[in-house]
């Protein structure tokens, strides 16, 4: 069996994260934080050995002090069944095979362990992506990969499937953003450590005149009332346990000992054939 392709080239993303973490830009970070510990507080369950997947420590490790931290990458750091939860911390998205990922998480799981997962998919930043798309398709009549690929969210909720985990959940944070033209959306992009770092990227620089294309392209199409530019990024939380004989298990079909017209109090009217 061939591994899949390389998306990312790790050397320059850990660069782009290096460069980042000197003035970072935390705003998505802080909200993927807050939904976990909101998770979490909802779980009536007491964790002792956390791990912390992330390519940006100084923002994650004070909000998980007491979190073991492991570098994201393509093999993990992790043992197997050596933990009771496992954070994912906006890193997913940069992998090329994130079953894998999962897959590993879920092995490095005690039994009914449990693994948050933050990561940018959906509309994430769809503008930038029709902007640079159509203002490169003019100058040079090409296209080159420019904005990462997006897993949708029912995507994501069967890869949870796949690698095995009980009771997936996956659901969505749309967080909207607005900056004063493209230019001013690059600096964020760099201070979040999220510019391109595709490994099918054209490595020579690009000319000016395709950014300033796109900027107006973007201008046009995606402004707001007050002349600022929309940018989108869709946050997306999965939640899945691993297997335990403790958890709920769904009846066999026909095991009901209950009709369902008696359990609401209704008449049963027989459909006609």
């Amino acid at each position: 069996m061939t591994s899949p392709p390389d998306l990312t080239d790790r050397s320059a993303l850990k660069s782009h994260r290096a460069r980042a973490s000197r003035k970072p830009v935390r705003f998505l970070h802080e909200a993927a934080i807050d939904e976990m510990h909101d998770r979490l507080s909802m779980v009536n369950k007491s964790f002792t050995s956390v791990a912390l997947i992330t390519g940006h420590p100084e923002i994650w490790t004070p909000a998980f002090p007491k979190a073991t931290v492991v570098e994201d990458a393509e093999t993990l750091g992790l043992d197997p069944e050596a933990h009771d939860l496992i954070l994912h911390a906006m890193c997913l998205h940069w992998s090329k095979d994130p079953v894998g990922q999962l897959i590993q998480c879920r092995r490095a799981l005690k039994p009914d362990g449990l693994l948050l997962v933050a990561v940018l998919g959906g509309e994430t930043l769809h503008e930038l992506r029709t902007a640079l798309a159509q203002a490169e398709i003019e100058l040079s009549g090409g296209l080159s990969p420019r904005v990462a690929p997006m897993a949708e969210i029912r995507d994501l909720g069967a890869l949870m499937q796949r690698a095995g985990f009980a009771l997936p959940v996956a659901d969505i944070v749309p967080i909207r953003a607005s900056y004063r033209d493209l230019w001013h959306l690059g600096h964020d992009l760099r201070g979040m450590g999220e510019t391109n770092a595709l490994a099918a990227r054209i490595r020579h620089f690009s000319g000016r005149a395709l950014f300033d294309r796109a900027s107006e392209i973007y201008q046009m199409h995606f402004s707001t009332d007050h002349h600022r530019v929309n940018a989108s990024f869709d946050l997306i939380m999965l939640t899945g346990w691993a297997p335990d004989a403790s958890q709920p298990q769904p009846l066999r079909p026909g095991s009901a000992s209950t009709r369902l017209a008696d359990a609401l109090s209704t008449k049963e009217t027989p459909l006609k054939d």
